[in-house]
Parts: C-alpha cells; structure tokens; sequence
C-alpha cells in the first residue's frame, strides 16, 4: 500500500494548526530563529515501526533545512533504547512538531505492532490478518498502511470496493438469496460479493447464492469448523466477532482463511516512542 503525499502532507498540517492555532507561547519567547538543536526518537518498548517518514515529514514541513537521519524503516522490528532518527533544525520547530510527529508514530506503530502479534499467533495455518473499516475518521489511509507494515492485510477500503452483506442489508432486504440475485444482477464482474452470516443454515443458503465470500460471524469454534468442512473451498471464509490475541489461534486451527480484526485499528494500545533534545 502506498500513501499518497498530499494526504499526508494534510493531515500533518490539519494537526499542526490544531495543535498550535496562532502561536507557540512557550517556545516563541524562548528561542530565537538562529538556536538549533539535535532531537532523537529513541524506543521504550518492543515492537514494529509504522509511520517513521510520515513523522519525519512533519519537521520537514516546518523547517526546510532540517537534517535528517534515518535508521530504520517501517516494518522494521525495535527493540526498547533503539534509537530511530534523528532530526537537527531549529529549536523552536524540533519542539513545534513533536507532538503531532510522535502521536503519528506511536499510533501508527501500535497498530503495527498489535498485527504483528497476531500474524506471529496464527503462522502455522493458512489463516491471513485484515482488518475492518472501524478506522479513526480521516485516519483510515495511515491506519490500513499500517496494517501491512505488522504483516497484515486490507480488507476493503470503502464501500466502494466490493459488496459486503450484514446483517442488516439481509434483513432489510428480503434474505440472503433474493439480496445476493439482486445485488449480482446490477454489479460489474470484477465486483466480489462477501455475505455475512451468524449460523450453519445461513452458511449453507450463502454458498447456494454464489456468495465469493462468507463470513462468519460471532461463531463458536465448533460452528466454525463446520462452517469451513460445509464450504469446502467453494468461497471464501472469513471469521470475524470477538477475536482477540487470547483465542486467535484456535480460530485460525479451524481453518478459515481470513480472520478480521477491528481492534487492531479501532482500539489499539499506542506504542512507546519518546523524542529528546540532545543536551
């Protein structure tokens, strides 16, 4: 996946004039234009990077002439006290951008960090990682590349990718089969159609609809096995609903294919980065 320049150049200056409005009150009064320091980013846990060029950036954008220097790249593991990059230019800028660089990094490793977690928990099946859409408004870009950079998978991007039918476009729409034959009858062929479906009797009407995906959702164990035997590599399948690092695996053990995760965007633990003046 790769980030378009402008949008993240955007969204680095929508956080600055959010974070700064008018004026820096406490560095504009301590230093003068002419006072440069050396900042670094310096890691204080274990994890994956996601985000670094992004955070670089934000410097970038306030001080043209700043020097920076790059030691490791996204999707790179580090390890607490590793030191990341490091960034000389003036003071006041170092200080200006700090916050909004490190609320990037932090996050968009988090969520690098967490997939990471979960893609090593299910490495001996054939199950992939991918998350949802349940992205923080105006973040999805950074948070499904980040994704990748833990050894994920995007799911769909909007909805304009491919038809996805929950709970509530079957029931809204008469069930399973009539809303899969009207969907299909207006949809290019490139278009797939993934249907959710919470038990065994929904499963099978789903394959019987030509369904290019399945879902499974909020299943037990059990279920799922089922499921996956009943399918038998006709579709896709997909588990999804309650799936956290303590039971991943023994989702993955029932042979799906794909098991999606909200939380690795939605909710995900920052991960701890620091940037410090060198004295």
């Amino acid at each position: 996946m790769i980030l378009q320049q402008h949008y993240i150049d955007n969204l680095i200056f929508n956080a600055l004039n959010e974070d700064i409005n008018y004026i820096d009150i406490s560095s504009a009064y301590i230093f003068t234009d002419e006072m440069k320091s050396t900042a670094y980013f310096v890691s204080k846990a274990d994890g994956v990077l996601a985000g670094i060029d992004i955070a670089l950036r934000v410097f970038e954008l306030l001080d043209k002439d700043v020097v920076i220097n790059k030691f490791f790249k996204d999707g790179d593991k580090i390890s607490k006290g590793t030191e990341i990059a490091t960034i000389e230019g003036k003071t006041a800028m170092l200080l200006r951008g700090e916050r909004t660089a490190l609320n990037i990094l932090q996050h968009m490793s988090g969520i690098a960090t967490a997939v990471s977690l979960a893609v090593e928990a299910v490495s001996h099946t054939n199950a992939t990682i991918a998350d949802t859409r349940k992205t923080l408004p105006g973040l999805r870009p950074i948070q499904k590349y980040a994704v990748t950079c833990g050894g994920g998978k995007n799911h769909r991007y909007n909805l304009s990718d491919a038809v996805m039918l929950k709970d509530n476009h079957i029931d809204a729409g008469g069930g399973i089969t009539k809303t899969v034959k009207t969907v299909r009858a207006n949809i290019g062929h490139t278009v797939t159609i993934e249907v959710e479906t919470r038990n065994l009797s929904e499963v099978k009407e789903a394959l019987e609809a030509g369904a290019d995906i399945i879902m499974l959702d909020n299943m037990s164990l059990d279920e799922m096995r089922e499921a996956v035997k009943l399918i038998d590599g006709r579709a896709k399948t997909e588990a999804s609903g309650n799936v956290t690092l303590d039971n991943i695996e023994a989702v993955a053990e029932t042979g799906v294919d794909i098991i999606s995760m909200g939380a690795i965007t939605h909710s995900v633990k920052a991960f701890d980065i620091s940037m410090k003046i060198r004295k």
